[in-house]
């Protein structure tokens, strides 16, 4: 607990913000089914959090604010900033005060202070650690990125690993279709902050080892939602990246061993 009021539901969030609270909100108590668990815990966390999820489909933001919505954690995305361009969504969303990431530009440090700013003053902030949607073919998480660890090291605020299973069945990876029915049930899993105190320094090192930590806590939440083992090797995005980040995942053996 910290003296900083974190920012719930009924506080004053904008005309953005509560436009797609409006539209969203009742849409996907409609369209799909949910299974929640470890919201409690999340809802009892004050003064700013890092929400880290993994990433399945175009279809997970919306599933992944509905659910922190319902933990009293309104959501501040850290987006790519290529969908804060698209005719009125990007519009809504940028005033709605998500973040935008510009990739290996020098602007991509800006999303990095935002985020900070955020946590600074209670918000909620949700991370894709694994900066896109998964390449793994059987939609296991994939290797991280740093950037949810850092926030958290920088910062000292929590860092809740996420599990979301489900939104690839409404859309799949890298597709474009939009299946609702039957009801797909969204299987929704918040861990315990990650246990970050052994390491005081924010080097090259730490970082490896805390994303590899985050990834970890990731996938076993995954594997719970799943009803099912994680692969014993996580693919390696680097290995056997694709030309764009909406080509089709490769199936090859681009995983490494896990811990």
């Amino acid at each position: 607990m910290t003296g900083i009021q974190r920012v719930r539901r009924g506080r004053p969030l904008g005309f953005s913000f509560r436009l797609a609270v409006a539209i969203l909100w009742p849409l996907m108590r409609t369209i799909v089914k949910w299974d929640i668990r470890g919201a409690d815990a999340l809802a009892r966390i004050d003064g700013g959090v890092i929400v880290a999820p993994n990433h399945t489909s175009w279809f997970d933001p919306p599933v992944v604010a509905f659910a922190l919505w319902q933990a009293d954690q309104p959501p501040r995305f850290l987006g790519k900033e290529s969908v804060f361009r698209i005719p009125l969504v990007g519009r809504l969303i940028s005033g709605a005060g998500q973040i935008p990431v510009y990739r290996e530009t020098a602007d991509a440090a800006a999303a990095i202070r935002s985020a900070l700013a955020a946590l600074e003053a209670g918000e909620c902030v949700v991370v894709y650690p694994e900066g896109t949607i998964t390449r793994d073919p059987e939609i296991w998480p994939m290797s991280g990125k740093t950037g949810a660890v850092r926030m958290a090291l920088l910062s000292g605020k929590p860092l809740v690993p996420m599990a979301q299973w489900g939104s690839h069945l409404v859309i799949g990876p890298y597709r474009k279709e939009f299946r609702v029915f039957p009801r797909k049930t969204m299987h929704i899993r918040f861990g315990s902050p990650l246990d970050l105190s052994d390491l005081t320094q924010v080097d090259g090192e730490s970082l490896t080892i805390a994303t590899e930590r985050l990834m970890d806590a990731i996938t076993a939440l995954v594997a719970d939602a799943r009803g099912e083992q994680p692969p014993a090797r996580r693919y390696e995005y680097g290995r056997h990246r694709t030309a764009s980040d909406h080509d089709e995942p490769r199936s090859g053996d681009g995983r490494r061993e896990t811990t």
